[in-house]
This record gives structure tokens, sequence and C-alpha cells, in this order.
């Protein structure tokens, strides 16, 4: 089947690149749903919070963003995954960015879930976009910044190591940054799961 989608592909690359960006999913799902699968429903939701930026605010964080995807039932690994990301990006704005002053920390997300209904079985796809910004100091160095162990306090003995457990926990981390304007840093995640017809029970793929 994948060969035949490699052919094909090559011949329509560009619808099929446009329907995946449209959709969320990748080009060779594009392919299956073209193939006996169809789109049964796509749904979408969007939440904002806005903190000071305290160390206490964190567990705010972590539980907010927690809160506003349980309808797409993540399991608990999958869960706390996300929240320590976010609790790392946080972290960051509060210690680094505002290096303990008084701010605010806001958090976006969006919930982009696409329901595949297919012969046998129903395929859930959400994609997971979350955005932490602050307006503090800034990153003058950003590539430097991501480096693992690297911090820019090692007086109050940080590991160093916020960039790198977010770019672990996500599939993808990317930082815009300028020196005292303020940093935002865009996660997403994609996560799977296969509902069985005629089953109550659903798989995490």
């Amino acid at each position: 089947m994948k060969s035949y989608y490699h052919y094909f592909f090559s011949k329509h690359k560009a619808i099929y690149l446009q329907l995946a960006r449209q959709h969320g999913i990748s080009p060779y799902r594009v392919y299956q749903l073209a193939h006996g699968s169809r789109v049964k429903k796509i749904f979408e939701n969007n939440m904002k919070l806005e903190m000071d930026s305290v160390s206490e605010n964190e567990s705010l964080a972590r539980m907010g963003v927690a809160s506003f995807l349980t309808k797409i039932d993540p399991t608990l690994e999958e869960i706390n995954d996300i929240k320590t990301a976010v609790s790392e990006a946080v972290t960051n704005s509060i210690i680094h960015g505002y290096r303990d002053k008084k701010g605010i920390v806001e958090i976006k997300c969006h919930l982009r879930e696409t329901i595949i209904e297919k012969e046998d079985e129903i395929l859930h796809i959400s994609l997971i976009t979350i955005i932490v910004r602050d307006d503090g100091t800034g990153i003058d160095d950003i590539e430097k910044a991501m480096e693992p162990m690297y911090t820019s306090k090692p007086e109050n003995d940080r590991a160093g190591m916020g960039f790198a457990f977010m770019q672990l926990f996500m599939d993808t981390v990317d930082v815009w940054s300028k020196p005292y304007i303020g940093t935002s840093v865009t996660m997403t995640k994609e996560l799977k799961r296969i509902e069985k017809k005629g089953n109550n029970g659903c798989n995490n793929a």
C-alpha cells in the first residue's frame, strides 16, 4: 500500500500537502482518507490563561491545561508529559523571563480533534498546540539557551534542562524571543486513539 502511496503522492503532491495542512494530519493520512476512510467530525477548542509570574502559579498552569484536554481522554503518561512541558515553559518565564519580578505569563491552548471513521474502527487524531508567552527580558542567544545543562542563573542551582524536557515530551518546540521584548514558546503534540466499532473501549496509539 505504501509503495502505491509514494507513486500516487508524487503525482498529486500539492493537493496532498494542502489537505494535510488544512486538517492538521500527515499526507499519508490524507491518502488513507481517500481510500476507504472518511472524516466523521472535526472538533476545535481554544483556551487562554493569564497569571502572575509567581512560582505558585506553575501548578495552576498544569491543572488548567490538563483540564482543557480531558475531552480527548489522554492517557496518564500523555497528560503528565504535557503538564511537565508546560511547567518547564512557565518556570522559564518566571525565573528567566521576569527574573522573579512581577509580570504576566500567558498560556494559549488550541485543540483540533479529527475523527476518522473506517470500516471497523474510529480513529481520533488530536493535534495540541500550546503557546507560553511573557514580556520579560528575552533571550540573547536562543540556540545557546536551548542547549542541555545551560542556565542563565547558575547561582540559583538551576539544572538548565527546561528546553530539553520540552523537546523530550512534545513533538515540536519553537522559540521566538527578543531582548527586552519577551519570549514565546510554541509546543505541539499529536495524540491518537483507536475506537473499535461495537466496543466501548478505546486504544491509545
